[in-house]
């Protein structure tokens, strides 16, 4: 590994040369099939052929302009996204924890206009929401927070799924609630049903703006375009990223309502947010999706993976649960197991764990049964092993 980079990363001892669908080959010619895709990034698979051709024909034409002038590209992407939302403007940037910094602006200007000097925005133990300083805060999770003090004030917080919780902030400073559909980093953790909705409620009531980061959890991973659209309920603002541009660098904060109007010329932008190559690759994406109708397909075979999971790893010890929705789905078991990253590795399988006990699961929406396979027979002999060399 080259000194000249940065030590930020406990990077797997593994270089990917080219992919093509669910499956990467290494430096050596190896296959890995990805269940993983770029943390829940690559949702088209590898080199997708209509990703792959859009990037090709707009870099041959115009890549970057800036915000100074219209970019029609970028109009088409944000009416594309509001439709399938049912929000009512957006605007662009390079990545998730940017779309989280637009939102927590969004929460201070709507804050300010409603006279509170120190606008403050609930956020839940457990989340993830970016590693910039003000997302940084909002995330739940000391560890990664350590270091890095004094954090950014305006955030108060509560344990994920408790509604009671966020009630009792009721007559403090609190301009919005922030929170994910399901946690990603926390481990795959669905809230109980009617969260969403008491938060919109709570939101409703005290003129709060609800806030959801839709980052790794948006764009078809759950089984529908949307989290929040499997209890219908609409925020007032969403965040996005990741597998919008399969890949390519783009994020987007879509607002309604109150919020939609809140920023002026001047007051948030991007140099290279939205330009006309990330948002031709995002309506790639898009098409592709509506096209294979993807987010019904990651549904399907999201009940595919865990039926097969839990009847392959039924008796096992140290499994506590199978959880997930769609194509973003956990196996909790009671112990640490991060050295199971290397191993799956070692068997040709790209995993991951999070929050130390949770194998977390994001495969591309394009796995096919055949792959599905493949995943629970590798997956269950790995956890057998485990359990038996930890017994």
């Amino acid at each position: 590994m080259s000194d000249a980079l940065m030590k930020n990363y406990g990077r797997q001892p593994v270089a990917f040369e080219r992919g093509e669908g669910v499956w990467l080959w290494d430096t050596e010619g190896r296959r890995y099939l990805d269940a993983l895709a770029g943390i829940a990034v690559c949702g088209l698979g590898h080199a997708h052929p209509a990703v792959a051709r859009a990037l090709c024909e707009q870099a041959g034409t115009l890549i970057h302009t800036s915000n100074v002038y219209r970019i029609p590209l970028q109009e088409r992407l944000a009416e594309r996204l509001c439709a399938l939302s049912g929000m009512e403007r957006a605007f662009f940037c390079n990545s998730g924890a940017e779309a989280n910094e637009a939102a927590i602006k969004l929460a201070r200007l709507h804050g300010h206009a409603r006279g509170i000097d120190t606008p403050t925005v609930i956020v839940t133990e457990g989340s993830f929401h970016g590693r910039t300083l003000a997302t940084l805060t909002a995330t739940g999770n000391p560890k990664i927070q350590k270091g890095f003090e004094p954090l950014v004030p305006g955030f108060v917080r509560v344990p994920y799924g408790d509604l009671d919780a966020i009630a009792r902030f009721a007559n403090a400073e609190i301009a919005a609630v922030l929170v994910e559909p399901v946690t990603g980093e926390g481990g795959i953790r669905i809230p109980p049903a009617g969260y969403l909705g008491g938060i919109r409620e709570l939101c409703d009531r005290h003129d709060w703006l609800m806030m959801l980061d839709e980052i790794q959890a948006g764009i078809g991973r759950t089984g529908r375009w949307f989290a929040c659209q499997h209890e219908d309920v609409l925020p007032d603002v969403m965040s996005l990223a990741k597998g919008l541009g399969n890949g390519v660098p783009i994020g987007a904060t879509l607002a309604r309502g109150k919020a939609a109007g809140l920023f002026n010329p001047g007051s948030h932008g991007s140099t290279f947010g939205g330009n006309p190559l990330v948002c031709r690759a995002a309506l790639a994406v898009l098409d592709t999706m509506e096209q294979e109708d993807l987010p019904a397909r990651a549904a399907k075979m999201g009940r595919t993976l865990q039926d097969g999971l839990r009847k392959a790893l039924e008796g096992i010890a140290c499994v506590r649960e199978v959880r997930g929705t769609g194509l973003m789905i956990g196996i909790e078991l009671d112990r640490p197991c991060g050295e199971l990253v290397g191993q799956a590795l070692e068997r040709g399988l790209l995993i991951n764990v999070t929050a130390e006990r949770v194998i977390r699961l994001l495969p591309p929406l394009i796995l096919g049964e055949a792959e599905a396979d493949i995943l629970i027979e590798t997956l269950a002999g790995l956890v057998q092993s485990f359990a038996g060399e930890a017994a």
